[in-house]
C-alpha cells in the first residue's frame, strides 16, 4: 500500500508528534508498505531516512514549524498516485491533504495529536476567547466534514473533538512507543555526569520548555517538595523557548542544586536517562495521549500528573502512579508521598511496565493499517 503522511513538523525538530511520526513510519516500512513523508520545511536539513518530501516554507519563528501556501509539482505528482492520506495537523499540512483527497479522489485520515482550544487560548492572546473558540469551531466543523475518518488517540480526546466541532465517526486508537527501548535501556549516562548524588530520589519531567507545559508551577510545588524532603531532585530533559527563564526561576526559588537542566537531548539517549530517575512527573494540562507518560511506564517510573484529557487515560490512579486534582496540594501531597515511599514506586513501578506492554507503536501501527485498508476497499 502507498501511505501517505502529511505533517506541519518533523526532524531536526523533537517533540511528540514528531516521534509518534517517525516511529509509525518505521514500522510501517519494516512491514512493507511504501511510506511516503510530506512536510513544509527549510533547506538546511538533510534527512537520514527515504521518502521525505521537504516542501519549501517560511519558518515561524524558533517553533520548527514552517508555513507553505502551495504544493510543488513533485508533491502533487506523488500524492496523485497513493492510496491513502494520513494528515497529523489540520491547518498547513491538512489544507494540502484535503486539497490532493479531493482531486484525486484518495481517502483521507485525520489524527488530532494537539488540544487546539488550550493552544488558542495560549497563543492567540490577543483575540477574545470567544472569537478563538468560535473560529476553533467553525474551521473542525467545516475540516471534520471533509475527511475519510478521523483518530483520537483516547474517549476523552474523541469527546472534546465532538466538542469543537467535529462530524462523523471518531476511531480511538491509542498511541504507542517503542516499549523494549525503554523496558531494556542502555545505560550509558551515569548520575554523576549530571551531578545528581547517588541516594537522591529523582523525579523526572521530559519534553518542551514552553509556557504551555506549566514547568514555572511544576518548579514552584517542588520547591515545597524540597524543602519537606532533603533527597529529593528534580531532573529537567528537554529544550524550549522557556529554558532560560525556567533557570533563573529555579535559582530565585534557590533550588539550583536540586533542579538539574539536561538541556535538548536525542530521543535515543531518552531511556538512559529516564533509567536514572525514580519517578515522572508534570504539570501540563494540555496532553492529548502524552508519550512520555507511556515511555515513563515503560521504563519502570510510577507517574504523576494532573487531571486532564490524556493524563488521566494513561495513569491508572494509585497503581501505575497519581491522578491530582488541579490544585497545588493535591499536586504536592502526591508528590511528596512518591518522593518519601520507596516500597510504593517499587510496587507501581512494576505495575507501570505491565500496563505499558499494550501500548506499543506495533499496536498502533497495525490498527492505522486496518483502517488504511478498510478505507482502500470502500474507495
Amino acid at each position: 500500500m502507498r501511505i501517505a503522511l502529511l505533517t506541519d513538523i518533523y526532524k531536526p525538530s523533537t517533540n511528540g508528534v514528531v516521534h509518534h511520526i517517525a516511529m509509525l513510519k518505521r514500522c510501517l516500512e519494516q512491514w512493507g508498505e511504501e511510506v511516503w513523508l510530506f512536510v513544509p520545511s527549510g533547506k538546511d536539513y538533510e534527512d537520514d531516512e527515504p521518502n521525505v518530501i521537504r516542501i519549501p516554507g517560511i519558518p515561524l519563528a524558533d517553533t520548527g514549524y514552517h508555513v507553505s501556501v502551495m504544493l510543488n509539482s513533485r508533491s502533487r505528482k506523488l500524492l496523485s498516485h497513493m492510496d491513502v492520506l494520513h494528515v497529523h495537523h489540520p491547518f498547513v499540512s491538512g489544507s494540502f491533504g484535503l486539497y490532493c483527497a479531493n482531486r484525486y479522489s484518495i481517502p483521507m485520515v485525520f489524527t488530532n495529536h494537539t488540544r487546539y482550544d488550550l493552544y488558542v487560548k495560549q497563543y492567540l492572546k490577543i483575540l477574545p476567547a470567544a472569537v478563538s473558540e468560535t473560529a476553533l469551531q467553525t474551521y473542525f466543523h467545516s475540516f471534520s466534514q471533509r475527511c475519510s475518518a478521523l483518530v483520537a488517540p483516547s474517549e476523552s480526546v474523541a469527546a472534546i473533538m465532538r466538542e469543537w466541532g467535529v462530524q462523523g465517526k471518531i476511531v480511538v486508537i491509542p498511541n504507542g512507543v517503542d516499549v523494549a527501548r525503554f523496558t531494556h535501556p542502555d545505560h550509558c549516562i551515569t548520575r554523576a555526569s549530571l551531578s545528581l548524588p547517588d541516594d537522591a530520589v529523582v523525579a523526572m519531567y521530559v519534553g518542551r520548555m514552553s509556557g504551555e507545559k506549566s514547568i514555572d508551577r511544576l518548579l514552584q510545588l517542588f520547591a515545597y517538595v524540597a524543602a519537606e524532603y532533603e533527597p529529593v531532585h528534580l531532573m529537567l530533559v528537554g529544550e524550549g523557548p522557556d529554558l532560560e527563564p525556567l533557570r533563573e526561576l529555579a535559582r530565585e526559588l534557590n533550588l539550583g542544586a536540586r533542579v538539574h537542566f539536561t538541556g535538548g537531548v536525542g530521543y535515543e539517549k531518552i531511556p538512559a536517562y529516564m533509567a536514572l530517575a525514580d519517578f515522572f512527573v508534570s504539570a501540563s494540562v494540555s496532553e492529548v495521549h502524552p508519550l512520555t507518560f507511556i515511555e515513563a511506564g515503560a521504563a519502570g517510573l510510577p507517574a504523576l500528573g494532573i487531571r486532564s484529557p490524556g493524563v488521566a487515560d494513561i495513569i491508572v490512579d494509585g497503581q501505575t502512579g497519581f491522578v491530582a486534582e488541579n490544585n497545588d496540594l493535591s499536586f504536592g501531597l502526591r508528590f511528596l508521598r512518591l518522593a518519601q515511599d520507596a516500597a510504593l514506586r517499587q510496587t507501581m513501578s512494576r505495575q507501570a511496565v505491565e500496563h505499558s506492554r499494550p501500548l506499543s507503536v506495533e499496536n498502533n501501527a497495525r490498527r492505522l493499517l486496518e483502517l488504511y485498508t478498510e478505507l482502500q476497499q470502500q474507495r
